[in-house]
């Protein structure tokens, strides 16, 4: 009898755990299932059709207009027809220009010409294609010739131009030459013509990406002394996408800006070398001997200048309208077909793109392949997904930012959320996105094994935070902008989410004519089981969404890593203070003179103005009312719920995060600066909280900073009020 009642007990136990359901958003049967389904989807992925992909779309160089791109596209879009999907290709027609001439020389006080050229390497056929691959050089630089004295500016960020202040350099009338890091690259040229410089050359220093880091190409997986990263400069802080249509989508009829008249082209020209081009400029220069956190790894002493080193810069471009094909692929939702989750990646590359973006699209099409055949099994999603391969995003995250634009209100009523890969390689999970979602990507990313370790993904990548001083927790890092999601979560308010491994597969190829099939297959995915592992994981979720009884919002995350964002704001504010009231205490003790070597031009240091007492009380108290209301909808029993009552739910969730962008901006404030978590990616230095208020405080614009705190608050406000409405709805 002892024996059957704790038997009784242990199955009393079990079946209480099972009741209560181990997947967010779904009843503890409809779990069961979906866990089924799941297992179906892993089982049917293939790391061979990854492989054979890739060969297949990196065989040639693809950029935005190229006549491979467009065959890519196709064939991409035929693919997802065999599938059974529903595919086409819209097309927009947007700006690019591509460079005619590119003229760097050392005019004095010796002479070098630039060779502007990458070479090709042994062992690598696809480096050896001449003139198929694309120059290098910066898209959106406007055209330019001008010849000046030579300033090294390291990062070309602002803290960089706040030690040249010191030093009493100016860069007004100059060329600067920064090193590639430190910042998005845009912010470099932008920040030198702020500063008055009249040109603008970014190179890699070796000691960043080159032989500093390990065996370069061949031999290995870094920047060899000849490898360029091509990039866009476009200002993208102002807006994305196409040039001549901000705001709207770039039809083949739109109306469009004058070149002249757009603003994200760049005011200075900009070019980027290699360290081979960039060594014979750096070591002409004169003046003050760099800082050491300026030096980097080339065999000469870096001086600072300006001068006598003298450079001529010379750019013309062929501007003209290019045609970018979106692949759409629609597969209808068996019960919610007006409940749409969005799967993207681009397919478009600066020249081969193994790497980037090609290893992430075979992912996505593994992907949306073993759904296919899911769906034929019977188990087609509730919810419509929409597969999508983006062109013209390495240009500016033009092909998709346009699709939005076109399609804006459409997206805001339908859309549940959309996830966004892009390259791929061995190593940890990377997951950022609406914190929102935080819960189930956890989720998920424990029940997705890792490759090497056979431990799953989220213990991996969780073992590697703890090692370099994080937590035991799962956290989204929040989106700031950089890839195709961009436009979804930051002008449309579409919950989104970035996926991707790596850490493990370092290189120098980014950009270069180097990203080949075979550099990918030595040193990145060599057997593309990361590949499958992110197939894997992004489908979990693409089948979480679309099957879930309710939609798998988390607001008690998300609230934890908002408030914990605006602490740091007002964390730093004070540490700002206690800063400058140091600074003022030496200036006044005339201490930075007394400490300075006299032999050296230093110039003397001014008081800072003093750092005012912020209110946050607005703020705090928004965030106070808040945590009670996503309390109280936490506590809502959504399993009793009719199917009626569920389906109110899930509207209303479906355009929870619009509630938090606000359209109530400052004056000349791009739209998403406003995003409540983007970590602000335009300031070009991993700001991480909320961008607008943290922005206003870094320029010590504290008007600004008062009036964002506002919007913020009301935005916060805003949100708040529509989590009571549902909570009094759906009770």
């Amino acid at each position: 009898m002892k024996q059957l009642f704790i038997s009784l007990i242990f199955i009393l136990f079990f079946s209480s755990l099972k009741a209560q359901s181990p997947i967010i958003g779904f009843s503890a049967t409809g779990a069961d299932q979906q866990a089924k389904i799941e297992k179906d989807f892993e089982d049917k992925l293939k790391a061979s059709n990854l492989d054979e992909w890739m060969q297949k779309m990196s065989a040639e160089p693809h950029w935005v207009g190229t006549k491979y791109g467009e065959k890519n596209a196709k064939w991409i879009r035929d693919q997802f027809k065999s599938w059974g999907y529903d595919a086409k290709i819209e097309t927009y027609h947007v700006l690019f220009p591509y460079p005619t001439e590119r003229v760097l020389e050392l005019t004095g006080p010796t002479k070098y010409k630039a060779k502007l050229t990458a070479v090709p390497v042994e062992g690598d056929p696809f480096t050896a294609q001449g003139d198929a691959l694309l120059p290098s050089y910066n898209a959106f630089s406007t055209d330019g010739d001008v010849e000046a004295e030579l300033v090294f500016v390291n990062y070309g960020i602002p803290k960089d131009y706040e030690e040249l202040e010191k030093l009493g350099i100016s860069v007004k009338g100059k060329i600067v030459i920064a090193k590639y890091q430190g910042s998005w690259r845009g912010i470099k040229p932008k920040l030198a013509a702020e500063n008055g410089a009249i040109g603008c050359i970014i190179y890699s220093d070796p000691q960043d990406d080159g032989y500093g880091r390990g065996d370069v190409y061949p031999k290995g997986a870094f920047k060899n002394k000849t490898g360029v990263q091509r990039g866009s400069v476009m200002d993208m802080p102002t807006y994305p996408g196409d040039v001549l249509t901000p705001g709207y989508g770039a039809t083949k009829d739109a109306k469009r800006l004058k070149k002249e008249n757009a603003p994200t082209i760049t005011k200075i020209p900009v070019l980027p070398i290699s360290y081979e081009d960039a060594q014979p400029l750096l070591a002409a220069l004169d003046g003050p001997v760099a800082p050491e956190s300026w030096r980097g790894g080339l065999p000469i002493t870096y001086h600072i200048g300006p001068g006598p080193a003298k450079v001529h810069l010379k750019l013309k471009f062929d501007w003209k309208l290019t045609p970018a094909h979106n692949v759409i692929a629609t597969m209808k939702g068996s019960e919610y077909p007006d409940q749409w989750v969005m799967r993207g990646n681009h397919h478009d590359a600066w020249v081969h793109g193994a790497n980037d973006p090609v290893s992430g699209m075979v992912a996505l099409m593994e992907e949306a392949r073993a759904v296919a055949q899911l769906a034929k099994q019977g188990y087609k999603p509730k919810r419509t997904l929409v597969y999508c391969a983006w062109d013209a995003e390495e240009p500016g995250l033009i092909g998709s930012t346009e699709w939005v634009e076109d399609h804006k209100k459409e997206l805001q009523e339908k859309v549940v959320a959309y996830i966004n890969t892009d390259g791929n390689g061995r190593g940890f999970l990377g997951a950022g996105g609406s914190h929102s979602l935080q819960a189930m990507v956890s989720e998920v990313a424990g029940s997705v094994t890792d490759p090497q370790t056979k431990v799953s993904v989220k213990e991996r990548r969780i073992a590697r935070d703890m090692v370099h001083g994080g937590d035991d927790s799962f956290k989204l890092y929040a989106l700031g902008s950089g890839s195709d999601y961009t436009p979804f979560i930051q002008h449309a308010g579409i919950a989104a989410l970035n996926l991707g491994f790596g850490g493990e597969n370092a290189g120098g190829e980014y950009h270069t004519i180097y990203d080949t099939y075979p550099h990918y297959k030595r040193f990145k995915d060599p057997d593309f089981a990361y590949g499958v592992a992110l197939a894997n994981t992004a489908g979990r979720i693409t089948l979480r969404l679309a099957n879930a009884d309710i939609i798998p919002l988390d607001f008690e995350q998300w609230f934890a890593t908002v408030s914990g964002y605006a602490d740091e704001i007002i964390s730093l504010t004070e540490k700002m203070r206690k800063e400058v009231e140091k600074h003022n205490k030496l200036v006044k003790a005339n201490a930075f003179e007394l400490s300075a070597d006299p032999k050296k031009s230093v110039k003397n240091p001014e008081l800072k103005p003093i750092v005012p007492y912020l209110d946050f009380s607005p703020l705090q108290n928004e965030l106070s009312s808040l945590k009670s209301t996503i309390d109280d909808f936490s506590k809502l029993a959504t399993d009793d719920l009719s199917k009626e009552k569920k389906s109110q739910l899930n509207q209303k969730l479906m355009k929870a995060e619009q509630m938090l962008t606000s359209e109530k901006g400052l004056p000349r404030r791009p739209w998403y600066k406003h995003q409540i978590y983007a970590p602000g990616f335009y300031t070009g230095y991993g700001v991480k909280t909320l961008p607008g208020v943290r922005e206003a405080v870094e320029q010590k614009n504290w008007t600004e900073a008062e009036e964002q705190i506002k919007v913020l608050s009301t935005t916060l406000s805003n949100f708040n009020s529509y989590l009571k409405e549902i909570n009094t709805n759906i009770k």
